[in-house]
């Protein structure tokens, strides 16, 4: 990580503090924003896509999957404050062999009232295809996308961010129906000498969707997800209609110190059988973070103070 992708990711902090400051308590979830959050995590994230296209009547499929790279990283939190350091290491196997490749992932989310606004940057550099049991390599070619969601939470005994960070915790069973409004460019380049062709991807979307959090017990909670959806796609200027579904899934456990949790989530746009150039997007996130929540040291405290007193955060 760069100092560039520090501020981004504290700009990112700041809008969760407008979030955290409209957060609606109730005795269905419990806040941590007072406290110090640190946190280490395991990551493994890409962008796969999937190209159909017609050759002499049959319709052909090619799968473009980027070289993974797996991620470990550390996380601190506290109030408007979120920063976080990833990186590769070469003792993964998935790693070893992908010193070319590259990729860049940040995803943030705040909210305001009922509303939920999430943004995703992803860029990726190194490819391979695979037809036929033949895979063909493209280490130079990169896609980068950029965009994001915006939804309302109908139900006010429901706490989303207990899905997406630990900053609450869902304390009593509850679910909402949320719909979901999403946006996203990708741009893919091949960025061959023989074919340096560039392909401009827009997805319009609007996806019904309903989340739910099963409290096991005081400390262990299963939180689920599913949106099924359509919208339309364009692909250089070759409009088409497309599906989304998503599925979202994490199971935790939480005391008000020591917390931990695995998730998984898909995002998925399926473009409809009757386009001629069709090209399918998946987005896929394992995690696996563990971390421990503390009172912030005074100094960090009279600094925060002072920063909000003047700022009016």
């Amino acid at each position: 990580m760069n100092l560039k992708l520090i501020y981004i990711v504290f700009l990112g902090g700041v809008f969760g503090c407008f979030a955290q400051n409209d957060s609606l308590q109730n005795s269905y979830f419990k806040s941590y924003n007072d406290k110090v959050t640190a946190s280490t995590y395991y990551l493994d994230t890409s962008n796969n896509f999937q190209i159909g296209f017609t050759v002499e009547g049959q319709k052909k499929y090619i799968d473009l999957n980027p070289n993974r790279k797996e991620q470990l990283g550390l996380s601190l939190s506290y109030k408007f404050i979120d920063i976080s350091f990833g990186f590769a290491p070469k003792f993964f196997d998935v790693n070893k062999d992908n010193s070319d490749s590259k990729l860049f992932n940040f995803n943030t989310r705040f909210y305001y009232k009922k509303w939920m606004q999430s943004f995703t940057f992803i860029n990726q550099k190194g490819f391979y295809a695979g037809d036929s049991g033949v895979t063909i390599d493209f280490p130079r070619m990169r896609t980068t996308k950029i965009g994001g969601t915006t939804s309302y939470i109908f139900n006010d005994k429901f706490s989303y961010k207990t899905l997406v960070n630990q900053n609450e915790w869902q304390t009593k069973s509850s679910g909402s129906f949320i719909p979901i409004f999403s946006f996203y460019y990708t741009n893919l380049n091949l960025n061959n000498t023989a074919d340096s062709s560039n392909g401009d991807i827009y997805v319009f979307s609007l996806a019904p969707s309903y989340f739910y959090n099963f409290v096991i017990s005081d400390r262990v909670l299963i939180g689920t997800g599913i949106a099924f959806g359509a919208g339309i796609n364009d692909v250089d200027g070759d409009v088409s209609a497309l599906y989304q579904l998503d599925l979202n899934l994490k199971l935790a456990y939480n005391t008000d110190r020591f917390f931990a949790y695995a998730s998984l989530n898909t995002l998925n746009f399926i473009q409809n059988d009757a386009a001629e150039a069709r090209l399918n997007d998946n987005i896929s996130t394992l995690k696996f973070s563990i971390g421990y929540r503390f009172n912030p040291p005074n100094k960090v405290k009279e600094v925060y103070e002072k920063v909000n007193e003047k700022t009016g955060l």
